[in-house]
């Protein structure tokens, strides 16, 4: 009797290390993947940021005249030799609202248009859900005066291209937030 005993409690002891032993490896797995995920996320915002900034700091690149001609929270639009050929370029950032990206599983997906001299350029999503520009003059004090903007602050939200499940086991979109200010210097 006392070896069948010792027989079952063995086996419930072998059956809770075998439990402890799957819910660590399905840890682990849910870590990696949420990881990867967050890594990827911070690698596209650093890309949509890296593009904006390259532009955006050439602002009234050897312009006579007022180099920005539109200047709204989600659209702007400037003057600059861009190209370094002579000629005075129009450039326009832009996005595009969530139906025209059908490609990825998020919903909230957009496009950051850019539009250099009339041609549009739009690439992947990136998964960017959302931007936003605002204006700053020497002061850093928000502004709307074209003449008056000497900073660019932009913001950007990225989401993640698939739900993962957070602590609470609740399904969801990985987030991440880019600001940076930009100070054109031909501004």
């Amino acid at each position: 009797m006392g070896s069948i005993i010792d027989l079952l409690g063995s086996s419930f002891i072998g059956g809770m290390v075998f439990l402890m032993i799957f819910k660590l490896n399905l840890y682990t797995h849910s870590s990696a993947m949420t990881s990867d995920s967050e890594l990827k996320l911070q690698q596209n915002a650093k890309t949509l940021a890296e593009i904006l900034n390259y532009d955006l700091r050439k602002v009234g690149y050897k312009c006579d005249s007022t180099s920005m001609t539109i200047a709204d929270s989600n659209k702007i639009k400037f003057l600059s030799d861009i190209d370094r050929d002579g000629d005075i370029d129009n450039l326009e950032f832009c996005v595009s609202n969530t139906d025209a990206v059908p490609s990825t599983q998020n919903p909230n997906d957009i496009i950051l248009y850019r539009i250099f001299n009339g041609d549009t350029l739009g690439g992947p999503s990136l998964g960017l859900t959302k931007i936003k520009f605002s204006y700053l003059n020497q002061f850093n004090q928000h502004t709307t005066v074209l003449d008056s903007i000497k900073y660019i602050r932009t913001e950007l939200w990225v989401q993640g291209e698939n739900q993962l499940e957070n602590i609470f086991g609740k399904m969801e979109y990985q987030n991440t937030y880019w600001e940076m200010t930009i100070n054109p210097r031909n501004l």
